[in-house]
């Protein structure tokens, strides 16, 4: 049976402005590192995104932490504040759902001081269509919608890029903005919230999504997607992530050693077939 908790919209919500309440105070306050520190027996609280990264975390919890003298909690949350937020304040004890741009530009935005742990996995981004077949399909006049956060949004405007449908500023990147476009060839963009994106594929003609969302939306990412980001030398690993100084928790080090596990690597391998991949090794 599933032990992991899922919050409702309604608590979410509540908990969002008393979690960003709270981060304000407690950024600094040297006594959360050393409470989680000497913390040793109790649950390892570890916030994310339901599919893939509380899949995994359930995996190693059901299958690997009782031997490693690991209690392993797990929380879901579907939207990408909270988890950043409830680790800022103490609320859980780490995180994962994130990629690095991501933690980057979170962490400028709201004085957070997130640090990532241990790389675990990528979730390609791809550009999915419910009435088209091929990129070569899409003609002006059609409606392309993208993730509307900055790392996301810009991802998702470099993989359009990169395949020919629009063309860029030079040396923007994947911090593209839709101002940033030089020429749209005649397509529409609907900017929505990351996790809202599947949704909006009977509305669109085509839309870039994340990889963990287009599974949760029952999508391959290596069979459905019209293009798919490469793997080869991308920064947009997951990782574990915790509030800094809380990287040196016996438990948090247990953790990072079972999500790197060449049991967990055959766990991404044999579950996702490709449509997201193990990316082991320290976060620079």
């Amino acid at each position: 049976m599933r032990r992991n908790i899922k919050l409702t919209a309604g608590i979410a919500a509540t908990a969002a402005l008393a979690l960003g309440l709270s981060a304000c105070g407690t950024s600094s306050d040297p006594s959360s590192s050393k409470d989680t520190a000497g913390a040793a027996d109790k649950p390892l609280v570890v916030a994310a995104s339901p599919t893939p990264h509380a899949d995994i975390l359930n995996y190693v919890r059901d299958n690997l932490a009782e031997k490693a003298g690991l209690k392993l909690e797990v929380k879901e949350f579907t939207d990408y504040i909270l988890p950043n937020t409830a680790t800022q304040s103490g609320q859980v004890d780490a995180n994962f759902f994130q990629h690095k741009p991501y933690l980057d530009d979170f962490n400028q935005k709201n004085k957070t001081t997130l640090v990532p742990v241990v790389n675990v996995h990528l979730e390609p981004l791809g550009l999915y269509s419910k009435t088209l077949t091929s990129v070569k399909d899409i003609k002006a006049g059609q409606t392309i919608a993208v993730p509307n956060d900055t790392t996301n949004g810009g991802r998702a405007l470099q993989l359009l890029a990169e395949n020919g449908l629009i063309t860029i500023k030079p040396g923007v990147g994947t911090n593209a903005k839709l101002s940033d476009i030089t020429d749209k060839k005649g397509l529409d963009f609907k900017e929505l919230e990351a996790a809202t994106v599947p949704r909006a594929l009977n509305d669109v003609d085509a839309a870039v999504i994340n990889g963990n969302y287009a599974i949760e939306a029952k999508l391959s990412p290596a069979k459905d997607a019209l293009v798919l980001e490469k793997a080869e030398g991308n920064p947009y690993a997951n990782f574990l992530a915790v509030k800094e100084g809380n990287e040196k928790d016996a438990r948090v080090q247990k953790l990072a050693q079972l999500l790197n596990s060449p049991e967990v690597k055959k766990y991404i391998e044999d579950t996702y077939k490709g449509s997201i991949v193990p990316a082991f090794g320290a976060v620079k």
